[in-house]
């Protein structure tokens, strides 16, 4: 079985195709991209798909220059395509005015890998959402890229909502490095009454939680409360962290100490840290553990069980 192409071995035989579709001389097309003849017709051995098509464009090729010579018109070389005809064979087909081709089809994949929107992608290749369905039905291939499309897409804007969120994001902070505008009048009554609406909401988690419990309310209900207000006073004091490291950041401030020479001790030199007292046997194979190890703590120290 022959070796599979590679992706730079089959980008030459599509740039060999377009030539050939266009001048039907296998010759004159491998002379334009540089290569010899031999080169792609070692391929067209090993690779039946690549023979079919190099007869398709040799086809469409030497029907084209019959037209031209009989004076008719012919059309742009267009991207041949295979298809089941009305009486139930494959055969190919000259690629028709208006019909998606390779272009259009990776517009389409490209713009599907960045908004994950199928209708807009198809307007950005400039055909019906319908067209594109039809065409993935028929084309396994570009069913695969679709779906790879997509999942590229959907993880490209998972990523962005997921950075949109971030401390160092800075979407939504314009208004903490203005002026605050001035209050609009207000009576102390509608004062304290905003304040009591805003309460909960702006003290959840600030203040300690008191008092007997409430009448039907159990110590499990109670713990839970108080896990839940916890949890959202440390996730005040997290947002609160991030966000100042992200200030720091933004004006060139590092955020780790930089020790100057001469600060921290040699620590091989320091002592002091173990709470052994006198001369115990080491073990150089063995960590200390507070100075002393199980076989060595004396016997009236042990506890006894």
């Amino acid at each position: 079985m022959p070796r599979p192409l590679t992706r730079a071995q089959h980008m030459e035989n599509a740039a060999f195709l377009r030539h050939l579709r266009r001048t039907g001389n296998a010759r004159e097309a491998a002379r334009a991209l540089g290569f010899p003849r031999g080169r792609f017709i070692r391929r067209r051995t090993l690779h039946p798909a690549f023979a079919v098509q190099w007869d398709a464009a040799l086809v469409l090729a030497h029907a084209d220059l019959t037209a031209q010579r009989a004076g008719t018109t012919v059309p742009p070389p267009g991207e041949p395509y295979i298809r089941l005809s009305r009486t139930g064979r494959w055969q190919v087909r000259r690629a028709q005015a208006g019909q998606i081709d390779h272009a259009a089809r990776q517009r389409f994949l490209a713009a599907l890998g960045a908004t994950a929107n199928v209708r807009l992608s198809a307007a950005a290749a400039g055909f019906g959402a319908c067209a594109f369905y039809n065409h993935r039905y028929r084309n396994p291939a570009f069913a695969r890229e679709w779906m790879l499309a997509l999942e590229t897409g959907y993880e490209r804007l998972e990523m962005a909502l997921l950075a949109s969120g971030l401390a160092d994001s800075f979407a939504d902070d314009d208004w903490r490095h203005n002026d605050p505008p001035a209050i609009p009048p207000m009576t102390v009554n509608q004062a304290l009454q905003l304040m009591y609406l805003h309460q909960k909401e702006v003290t959840l988690g600030n203040a300690p939680l008191t008092g007997r419990l409430r009448p039907g309310e159990t110590s499990q209900a109670r713990s839970a409360l108080l896990a839940l207000l916890y949890e959202e006073k440390q996730e005040r004091q997290r947002m609160k962290f991030k966000i100042a490291e992200a200030e720091r950041l933004a004006r060139g401030e590092p955020t780790y100490q930089r020790w100057a020479p001469g600060d921290l001790p040699d620590l091989s030199q320091v002592t002091g840290w173990s709470k052994a007292k006198g001369a115990t046997p080491t073990d150089e194979t063995r960590a200390l553990f507070g100075g002393w190890r199980l076989g060595d703590i004396p016997v009236e120290k042990r506890k006894r069980t």
